[in-house]
């Protein structure tokens, strides 16, 4: 460990993992200290290697230029979720002594390239370049921008993606690029069943030769055993409610990054505002104030297996459409088993404050089924029925 300006830093990933076991942060698992251990191999690699490009860029010094053309192996960490794949791999990220570096969530980096490409290609037809595909330049900029790469959630599921992946990564590796990532499976099942899927095959040759494979896997969810911890019905609404939201949200997602998404229904598109893996965040106004239906709350119970929903308000007859939308949002997810974490404004059975009609009589049944979601057998078999 060194001291820089009072503020204590850790060289080595082991460094910190073993600092966050003493503090009672994290348990210390041999399954991720074989993880650890690789990519304290691998920070000392890409070092030998950053040292010895800039030896060989004052070759001509000491009258010879030294050999940097070995290629540095990555890392591909793949096994279930809340396993900590993401924690290490961001120790790795903040401890890697690399200027270029970026870390990016798989499809947020795809949706990048693709841009890239469409505007080469528009360069193309105002003829401000020659050069027909756009693959070489785009990885070449890539490369300049970042030689070391850490994705999480490598994933694919778009025949786009599916269709460049081999031709992008051969040239990234050509020009000396370092990928580490995680994924949920292991590159063999990536994009299984997918339209296509033999053209897409030989990335998979591709990113083994240039990426170690590692499984990360265990009997314990962290990330399920944080959240277990957290209340799951947050009330009365407030600052107080919104820091224990944001808490629970940060052990649910594993710290991860969230991002704008949508889920198509029919031919449309439903907003999802956050979403990080099989984890999705709104608030009432979005999901019960918009004319959804039926239809759009399946679609968002078949992609997600825990949702947040934020600022539940009480339900008068003021707000009878309201009210109907987030009796059957309820019935859909309770059908569908999600684990349901929210902030509301009062207790279940308080939360309509019309008499009549027959949203009162239906928000009883509401009421009943969110009280239950709150219990412990529900989460218990939620974590049993929910495939992740």
């Amino acid at each position: 460990m060194s001291s820089h300006d009072g503020l204590s830093t850790f060289r080595t990933v082991r460094e910190e993992y073993d600092n966050l076991q003493r503090a009672g942060k994290i348990r210390s698992d041999e399954n991720q200290l074989a993880i650890v251990t690789a990519l304290d191999r691998l920070i000392e690699e890409i070092s030998s290697k950053r040292l010895a490009s800039k030896s060989s860029a004052l070759g001509w010094l000491f009258g010879k230029r030294r050999q940097t053309k070995e290629p540095v192996k990555g890392l591909y960490i793949h096994g279930s979720v809340g396993r900590g794949k993401t924690m290490l791999m961001d120790m790795f990220f903040e401890r890697v002594p690399v200027r270029r570096k970026r870390r990016a969530h798989f499809n947020d980096f795809m949706a990048d390239v693709h841009d890239r490409i469409q505007r080469h290609r528009e360069m193309l037809k105002r003829g401000e370049t020659r050069e027909s595909d756009p693959i070489p330049p785009v990885a070449k900029a890539l490369a300049k921008d970042a030689w070391v790469l850490c994705f999480d959630e490598f994933s694919v599921t778009d025949i786009a993606d599916a269709m460049v992946l081999s031709r992008l990564f051969s040239a990234l590796f050509e020009e000396g690029v370092v990928l580490v990532a995680t994924s949920n499976v292991a590159p063999r099942d990536l994009y299984r069943d997918g339209l296509n899927r033999g053209l897409f095959e030989p990335f998979i040759a591709i990113l083994e030769r240039n990426a170690r494979v590692m499984t990360l896997d265990g009997p314990t969810d962290y990330r399920r055993e944080k959240l277990d911890r957290m209340p799951v019905y947050i009330q009365p609404l407030g600052s107080e409610a919104d820091a224990l939201m944001n808490e629970a949200w940060k052990a649910a997602t594993d710290g991860r990054a969230a991002h704008p998404t949508t889920v198509s229904v029919k031919g449309r598109e439903v907003a999802v505002p956050r979403a990080a893996g099989t984890v999705a965040r709104f608030s009432f106004a979005d999901l019960c104030e918009k004319p959804l239906g039926a239809r759009d709350f399946l679609a968002i119970s078949s992609r997600f297996d825990t949702l947040f929903i934020d600022h539940i308000p009480v339900m008068g007859p003021e707000k009878r459409n309201e009210a109907k939308r987030f009796i059957l949002l309820v019935d859909t997810l309770y059908d569908a088993r999600l684990r349901l974490v929210v902030s509301a404004e009062a207790a279940p059975e308080t939360l309509y404050a019309g008499t009549s009609g027959t949203e009162a009589f239906e928000f009883a049944r509401t009421a009943s089924r969110l009280t239950e979601m709150q219990s412990r057998e529900w989460l218990e078999s939620v974590r049993r029925n929910v495939a992740v």
